[in-house]
């Protein structure tokens, strides 16, 4: 397998973390058997999938002698929340940038779920109206910082990058290591792909050890053509840094955007019963903004028959479960408990 031992490392995750089977809802759907890898369970401020990637990228930011750590994403960013609990871990003060993505949310939205969280984490939180190029403004602030006397290292939204995706070659070969312990053949694996970060980590590290193994990511924002292009770029990168030999295959990056619905962090129906579904038959939470929607469209294949009924799932869970907090107005029955 590809060594990522010549890249600077922290130690952020609880790994590995579990596969589980999900015997319940694999007989509710009557369809194929569903596993679930439980990258909601890191460790790191709730966990999470951006710890695996700032394991590498604080620990460029550390080799390149940083005293200030800088990303940026959505009002209810699990990166952002992450990011921030990592920074505070090495002592390093914090500038985070909460895009107002989501309009017209309710009042929990801007204020509870990942918003407190980043408040109780003590990070310098600014905002930015929607449509901005936030790339400008993380590079703006980095700036400031400079001027300032710092040594801003900048992290893109959901730590996506070469060297974030890293993170995910890991967790591939983590995943390959755990069907062997486990005897369990994977026929597909299934997860939400929004800043590309971890579809590209995966997809390099189930190419790279040639586990024939195709990868299906949900995209939670962008169209099926757009998000493709995006993976496949980042993904290359990644196979570049690792200097993988042979050439990356592009036919591997695959992606499903037929359940964005009215667009980012706004749930559909299909949404609400995926993370009913899952929490009622296993205890286990999805998210409202990404595994959520994922899920939903993994549940619908399976209602349509898209998959054999003698094959096996793995559903990577990338967590976000605090985001539920911001969500209380469409989640919570009416009139509350009685």
């Amino acid at each position: 397998m590809t060594t990522l031992a010549r890249f600077p490392r922290l130690r952020l995750t609880q790994a590995p973390t579990p596969l589980e089977a999900l015997p319940n809802l694999s007989r509710l759907l009557d369809g194929p058997q569903l596993f679930i890898k439980r990258d909601d369970n890191t460790g790191l401020a709730l966990g999470g999938n951006k710890t695996r990637k700032l394991e590498f990228l604080l620990g460029d930011a550390l080799a390149k002698g940083a005293t200030h750590i800088v990303t940026q994403g959505a009002t209810q960013s699990n990166h952002v929340r992450q990011t921030i609990a990592a920074a505070n871990k090495l002592g390093l003060p914090s500038t985070v940038l909460l895009e107002e993505r989501v309009s017209d949310a309710h009042a929990d939205y801007y204020s509870n779920g990942n918003v407190l969280l980043d408040q109780l984490l003590g990070a310098d939180i600014e905002t930015r109206p929607a449509g901005l190029d936030m790339n400008h403004e993380l590079l703006a602030v980095g700036e400031r910082l400079q001027a300032a006397g710092e040594v801003p290292y900048l992290i893109p939204g959901g730590g996506s990058n070469a060297i974030g995706a890293l993170g995910y070659v890991l967790s591939a070969q983590e995943l390959l290591q755990q069907s062997t312990e486990q005897a369990l053949r994977i026929d597909h694996v299934i997860h939400a792909t929004g800043s590309s970060g971890t579809q590209a980590g995966l997809v390099v590290g189930l190419q790279a050890a040639n586990s024939g193994i195709p990868l299906l990511g949900f995209s939670v924002r962008a169209a099926r053509d757009k998000q493709i292009e995006n993976v496949t770029r980042l993904a290359r990168q990644t196979w570049d840094l690792l200097d993988i030999r042979q050439p990356f295959d592009d036919s591997a990056v695959r992606v499903n955007a037929d359940y964005v619905g009215a667009g980012y962090g706004i749930p559909t129906e299909g949404t609400l019963e995926a993370i009913r579904l899952l929490a009622r038959h296993e205890g286990i939470l999805l998210d409202p903004v990404y595994s959520g929607k994922a899920f939903a469209g993994l549940i619908d294949l399976i209602r349509r028959g898209h998959f054999r009924r003698d094959e096996n799932i793995v559903f990577v869970h990338t967590g976000g479960a605090a985001g539920l907090f911001g969500y209380r107005d469409l989640l919570q029955p009416a009139g509350g408990v009685r």
